[in-house]
């Protein structure tokens, strides 16, 4: 039995005091690539009980994608937008969801995010990751961005970091490793990095802007 909406924030707010669940209720943030990094970052957004989420991906399910992607089975040849957005109001029957079934560009990045509180950069490909981020600083700038580079491998745990670069742009994983060297990408470490990108989201709408 789904709870009722009552239900639900009265749960948040004795999780979290009412101070922090209105932050996190009223905020509104944009994942850009729901891959092994995007689909993890919305589920835990989601269930900290973050208002609103902006999904933004042109992908689909891939059979090759469950290892370490938010997907089911069933859902193989859906699209990402789509079958995360199921999966999410599983979780949080009452979160808000923007879905863009579109490639991100320069041209369209203004309007389709324009919205967005704060905006997680989650592509896999390092050159798509170098355009969006110069895209997000120079024309969305009055936005918060947290952004991922290097989470390959099966490197230590605890290389995986978040880093200040500006007042408004923050920097998560090891900064090093390489998905196109050796092993490539793994659940587990996938999933760290993604933890520090979601986390660094509810710091910044906690106000707690140091790292």
């Amino acid at each position: 039995m789904i709870p009722t909406r009552e239900e639900w924030n009265n749960a948040l707010e004795e999780r979290h005091g009412k101070e922090l669940h209105k932050a996190f209720s009223s905020a509104t943030v944009a994942i850009c690539g729901l891959g092994g990094l995007g689909s993890n970052i919305a589920i835990a957004l989601a269930r900290a009980g973050v208002g609103r989420l902006i999904l933004c991906d042109f992908d689909r399910v891939d059979i090759t994608n469950l290892h370490r992607q938010q997907y089911k089975a069933d859902q193989i040849g859906m699209y990402k937008t789509e079958a995360l957005a199921e999966n999410l109001k599983e979780i949080a029957p009452y979160i808000s969801l923007k879905v863009h079934t579109e490639r991100i560009t320069e041209e369209n990045s203004v309007t389709l995010l324009k919205a967005a509180d704060i905006i997680c950069e989650a592509f896999d490909d390092a050159e798509c990751k170098a355009s969006f981020a110069n895209t997000v600083l120079s024309e969305l700038s009055d936005k918060y961005f947290v952004a991922a580079s290097g989470m390959g491998g099966m490197g230590v745990s605890n290389s995986i970091k978040t880093r200040r670069i500006t007042s408004r742009f923050y920097l998560c994983g090891d900064e090093t490793s390489d998905v196109s060297n050796g092993l490539g990408l793994v659940a587990p470490r996938v999933a760290l990095c993604a933890a520090h990108q979601a986390h660094t989201v509810l710091r910044i709408l906690a106000k707690q802007f140091d790292v």
